[in-house]
């Protein structure tokens, strides 16, 4: 018997010995893909990535980001899970501290003989009152020779590293939600403005039409069209209006100040110069991005569970010292005792080993999931980051190019409209020129948005909005 039991042992600290996660495939490009201008990337180091939406130099954006951080629901309940798990954290750990309990008690019983024979001597009486107290305090304490303590350590500190990580991606992705939406907010001003001009140089079309057919020099017909567009104008800048109050009340329930009216959310119709983005690289993402930092510590977490099962195997031995202390007393008797115990146990799994082993074999699954899922993690940030510089890049190259074709397309449509009031052109091609300058004008202030939006994407994937150099390394957390 004592030869299987050392054979156990020595299979125990064998599997021990191996209870390490796989390393994860974690590489990637040395850099990203995609041009890279002078005007588009800024230096390392040059811009505070922990607060990157100070760079877009916006009050009102700065204060809606606070305010979201301190009173958003989504900050909020992330900050709880993470004091939920520095609960749970304390909870395992001083499982491995001594436990015990003070019992106390008292009694007294008053006893009133009817009928019989009267004793009362030293020990034993039929009446009178009698009392009994007692005090007590059991410890249990494992005595941890095989590093079940460190193991366990292992894995709750992944498990508060993984939630502290997880609270910092959610108030990432809420500072990115409030800039997106404002954003949003500033295009639909833009597309607003937009509309008041179109409707403006419909209505000058519309009186000029109206005014040369009423002295003979065009069809009154040519009133009548420019009426429709006129309408259309209308039309679509009361829709504008409308989608940009619900965007305002959006930001304002962003900003956890949803009873505040949207016309405390100044919104002006322009996107504003964009800031540059950091020249940053791939590798930087393991340290910068809080989802994959997450899935880093998931991995110690599992890792530090598998080693918790392989110890399950190996023999719990519990130190069990105690005190008591109790007193009797009746008529013409009374006897006080005090007591010191001294003891142990030793627990070793026998026939539950099949069902350590497999709970064991499960763990190690999960273990490797979570390795799968920190690659994956990587993966995905390096897409979405390569991802967003590339497209940036494409996006500020359509704002240039749209500039100018919106330049030009505005003197083309002065000059039919000029040509039209004095009579040289006809209605046709001044409403030609109008409409296509409507149309590049509304795809730059498309690309503009579209370019804000895209910056703070950037941001946000390569790992902009928390203090990274606030939390520990990867190895210390595990």
């Amino acid at each position: 018997m004592r030869s299987r039991v050392s054979a156990v042992l020595m299979a125990c600290l064998a599997l021990g010995a191996c209870a390490h996660a796989r390393p994860a495939d974690v590489a990637m490009p040395a850099a990203f893909e995609g041009a890279k201008g002078p005007a588009d990337r800024a230096p390392p180091g040059s811009i505070d990535l922990d607060r990157w939406w100070l760079a877009f130099n916006d009050p009102q954006l700065n204060g809606l980001i606070e305010q979201a951080l301190a009173r958003n629901p989504d900050a909020r309940s992330a900050a709880a899970r993470l004091t939920e798990a520095r609960a749970n954290r304390i909870e395992s750990l001083t499982h491995y501290l001594p436990q015990g309990d003070v019992t106390g008690s008292t009694r007294s019983t008053d006893t009133h003989q009817l009928a019989g024979t009267v004793f009362n001597f030293p020990g034993f009486s039929s009446s009178g009152v009698s009392n009994a107290s007692s005090a007590n305090l059991n410890v249990s304490w494992e005595v941890d020779i095989f590093g079940r303590f460190l193991a366990t350590r292992q894995a709750v500190n992944g498990d508060i590293a993984a939630a502290r990580f997880n609270y910092e991606g959610a108030r990432a992705s809420l500072a990115a939600n409030v800039a997106d939406a404002y954003f949003l907010a500033r295009g639909l001003a833009i597309q607003l403005a937009d509309a008041r001009e179109s409707q403006r140089i419909q209505q000058e079309l519309y009186d000029t039409a109206a005014k040369r057919g009423a002295l003979g020099l065009a069809p009154t017909s040519d009133a009548d069209r420019v009426a429709g567009d006129l309408a259309q104008a209308k039309a679509l800048a009361e829709g504008l209006e409308a989608q940009l109050q619900a965007e305002r009340r959006t930001l304002l329930i962003l900003a956890g100040r949803i009873v505040e009216p949207t016309s405390n959310i100044a919104v002006e119709a322009s996107v504003g110069e964009l800031p540059p983005v950091p020249d940053s690289l791939p590798s930087e993402l393991l340290k910068r991005r809080p989802d994959v930092r997450e899935a880093s510590a998931r991995v110690a977490a599992a890792t530090g569970r598998s080693q918790t099962d392989i110890l399950a195997l190996l023999p719990v031995i519990n130190w069990t010292p105690g005190l008591a202390w109790s007193k009797q007393s009746q008529p013409g008797f009374s006897v006080t005792t005090q007591s010191v115990i001294a003891g142990g146990a030793i627990t070793q799994p026998l026939f539950s080993i099949p069902k350590l082993l497999a709970e064991l074999k499960a763990q190690n699954a999960r273990t490797e999931q979570a390795v799968i899922a920190y690659e994956k993690s990587v993966q995905t940030a390096f897409a979405d980051s390569e991802g967003a510089l590339v497209n940036l890049d494409a996006d500020r190259r359509r704002v240039a190019l749209l500039t100018d074709g919106e330049a030009r397309a505005a003197r083309g449509y002065r000059a039919s409209k000029l040509g039209y009031d004095r009579g040289l052109t006809d209605l046709q091609t001044a409403l030609s020129a109008e409409q296509s300058w409507r149309s590049t004008r509304s795809q730059l202030t498309g690309a503009q948005v579209q370019a804000a939006r895209r910056t703070i994407q950037v941001y946000k994937a390569l790992g902009g909005g928390w203090p990274a150099e606030r939390f520990p390394t990867d190895k210390q957390a595990r």
